[in-house]
């Protein structure tokens, strides 16, 4: 079963998420900032990483570019779901090493098509 991390400042996006993955099978870790979010992929390597932009102190395009661009992490699929909706925000977010961004509201079917393609063979 993989695990996911969700690295979002909302409680209310963290529990509409956490909702959906679990019952699509998936075990999900939460966390509130993007400092936090890179200390537990670092430390527990999850399976993928959902990933706000929109975040107080760091923000998401800053946390996905550190993880990627750490070998130890690098591995780990980032899909960003944001509130910024902008292509130059989708750009730049998969410039930053997403490997898909998603505006929010999130549809359902599109997240899980999305994790489903970046994790093969999962949940």
């Amino acid at each position: 079963m993989a695990t996911i991390l969700i690295i979002d400042d909302s409680p209310t996006d963290v529990r509409v998420f956490t909702t959906l993955l679990e019952r699509a099978g998936y075990t999900v870790i939460a966390v509130s900032t993007a400092e936090d979010g890179i200390e537990r992929v670092r430390a527990e390597l999850p399976d993928l990483v959902i990933m706000d932009v929109i975040m107080p102190g760091m923000n998401g395009f800053q946390a996905t570019r550190i993880l990627t661009r750490d070998p130890a992490t690098a591995g780990v699929p980032i899909v960003m779901i944001t509130t910024k909706s902008m292509e130059t925000d989708r750009v730049w977010g998969l410039r930053q090493g997403a490997r898909a961004f998603i505006t929010k509201p999130v549809n359902e079917k599109e997240l899980l098509a999305s994790i489903s393609g970046l994790l093969p063979g999962a949940a």
